[in-house]
């Protein structure tokens, strides 16, 4: 969960051919084209200002999603909770995520882990930084501001991109992990010339969850919204299918629409219907590197729907369902509002340890409607390479 500063800004200006479909997303055309719409014609502009599912994200606000990260690992301990113990099994917890996030990307996105092998004393006790859900931007920086400025003296911070700050497993008053982005209109955290833009504060959460919190974490510092809901069931929107949603989930896979957004798939691995007719896509699993990986059908100026194949392998090994998985795309929608929502099957039973919305990959001869969009998807065929469907909108 990002910590917002208290105040809106304008997103970077979008591309060219997203502000195209700001004038003309989804409007009904006299006849089909004639040939297959270009992927620009189904990416969405976001509507919220923050972390959310459009593609024009702001490059001022958020890092980069491709290429090498260079994050430094911070161990902080404090004046009520002092540690004495070896730092390593700390940064033993998080190392795996390098890992996981280099499958999850397909090599895009790689993670370069440094931790500073000692423990750090922040000033003042860890009851005071106000740690607590809704943890204002002001304490979440003043936590952040302190943790660099006494690592200073020990660390070149003009080397690194991004700052992770993991507390001693005694303070207990930092419970969980959140993420903190800078305000470029303000002074914010300098150190060695150099502004810190992007840290992950870590609480003892990350124990709970393991070192896929710091995948999904880092990538809010991408611009990735939460897809768990902030009120109500906590996973009645997304289920165990991303990284973004459960942590824990069965299938904790970054959607294809999250890997399109962040760059990772390129424009060629789209399939986008943008005007009524219809189109036949055969897609290769996500969790495997080429081919085409969604059919993006565009129902209006900020939504849509996406198909994608999911198969029980790689970071989705755990999965409670294998086949097409199909989901509303809304980049109007607030993180945690559920920006991506899976089309559910409704199955007859729920094998523990899964959910309904776990066993939401449908089989050949299975479809999805929506009568509201004049929205078809139907699943044609599957098997070991992938799926084929057809996507149709009225």
């Amino acid at each position: 969960m990002p910590v917002r500063a208290p105040r809106s800004r304008p997103l970077a200006t979008a591309a060219a051919a997203l502000a195209l479909c700001l004038a003309g997303g989804g409007a009904a055309a006299a006849a089909p084209r004639p040939h297959p719409a270009p992927a620009s014609d189904c990416a969405l502009p976001g509507r919220t200002g923050w972390t959310d599912e459009g593609h024009d994200t702001d490059r001022t606000q958020f890092q980069k999603s491709t290429g090498t990260h260079r994050v430094l690992t911070l161990f902080v301990d404090f004046p009520d909770t002092p540690e004495t113990g070896s730092t390593d099994p700390y940064a033993a917890q998080l190392a795996p995520a390098a890992d996981w996030m280099r499958t999850a990307s397909h090599g895009s996105s790689r993670l370069a882990l440094t931790p500073l092998r000692r423990w750090i004393r922040m000033p003042a006790a860890s009851t005071s930084y106000g740690f607590a859900r809704g943890i204002t931007f002001e304490a979440h920086e003043k936590y952040v501001r302190d943790a660099v400025a006494a690592a200073d003296p020990y660390a070149d911070f003009s080397r690194y991109d991004m700052v992770y700050v993991v507390p001693t497993r005694a303070a207990t008053a930092i419970p969980f992990s959140p993420t903190y982005l800078y305000d470029p209109a303000t002074a914010g955290i300098t150190a060695d010339g150099t502004r810190v833009k992007w840290a992950v504060t870590f609480g003892q959460d990350m124990w709970h969850w393991g070192p896929k919190v710091a995948d999904h974490e880092t990538a809010h510092t991408f611009g990735l919204p939460d897809l768990y809901s902030f009120t109500g069931a906590t996973h009645q929107y997304a289920g165990g299918w991303d990284v973004m949603g459960d942590i824990a989930g069965p299938a904790p896979q970054y959607l294809g629409w999250h890997s399109w957004k962040l760059g990772w798939l390129r424009d060629d691995q789209v399939a986008c219907l943008a005007a009524p007719g219809q189109r036949t896509v055969r897609l290769t699993p996500v969790e495997r590197p080429g081919g085409t990986k969604i059919a993006v059908l565009r129902t209006g100026g900020t939504t849509a729907y996406v198909a994608e194949s999911r198969r029980a392998e790689g970071n989705d090994a755990a999965a409670c369902s294998t086949g097409v998985l199909v989901y509303k795309v809304d980049s109007a929608a607030a993180t945690g509002e559920g920006p991506i929502r899976i089309a559910p099957t409704h199955p007859a039973t729920v094998p523990t340890g899964c959910t309904e919305l776990d066993l939401a990959a449908r089989a050949p001869g299975q479809s999805f409607t929506d009568p509201a969009t004049g929205t078809r998807i139907d699943i044609l065929a599957g098997g070991p390479a992938g799926d084929t469907v057809r996507i149709s909108k009225g």
